[in-house]
C-alpha cells in the first residue's frame, strides 16, 4: 500500500489546474480565431483558412476535454463532488431552459431570438452559482 503525500497531491492538483487554465485559454483563443478571423484576419471568402480555424478549435477543444477529465481526477473527493454537482445542475438548466425556449418559440410565445452566446452565458452563470452554493454547503 502506498502512503499518500499531501504535498505531492496538492502539487498535482495545482498542475492539473494550471493545465486546465492553459487549455481553456487556448480553446477560447481558437474559438475567437474561428469566429473573428474571417473578415478580420483573412477574407471571408477563403474557406480553407476558415476551415483550418474551425478544425484547430475542434482539436484544441478535445484537448480541453482531456485536460478537464485529468483535472477532475486530480482534485480531492469533496472538490470533485462540488464540481460534479455544479455540472449536473448546469446540464439540467441547459436541457430544461433550452427545450423550454424551443417549445415556447414554436408556440409563438417568444418575440425575440436568443443568440447562442446568451445561452452559453446562462450556463456559465448557472455553473458559477451552483459551484459557490456547493462550496458554502460543504464548508
Amino acid at each position: 500500500m502506498q502512503a499518500h503525500n499531501a504535498t505531492g497531491d496538492y502539487r498535482d492538483s495545482i498542475k492539473a489546474s494550471i493545465r486546465l487554465v492553459l487549455w481553456t485559454l487556448a480553446w477560447a483563443a481558437t474559438l475567437a480565431l474561428a469566429k473573428f478571423g474571417p473578415g478580420v484576419l483573412w477574407d471571408s471568402r477563403q474557406p480553407v483558412a476558415s476551415g483550418a480555424a474551425v478544425a484547430a478549435n475542434l482539436v484544441v477543444g478535445i484537448g480541453w476535454i482531456v485536460a478537464f477529465t485529468r483535472f477532475l481526477r486530480g482534485i480531492d473527493e469533496l472538490q470533485r463532488k462540488i464540481v460534479q454537482d455544479a455540472l449536473a445542475i448546469t446540464l439540467g438548466v441547459g436541457f430544461v431552459g433550452g427545450f423550454s425556449y424551443v417549445v415556447a418559440d414554436a408556440a409563438g410565445l417568444v418575440a425575440f431570438d436568443v443568440d447562442i452566446a446568451v445561452f452559453s452565458a446562462l450556463l456559465g452563470v448557472a455553473y458559477m452559482i451552483a459551484f459557490v452554493v456547493g462550496k458554502i454547503r460543504y464548508r
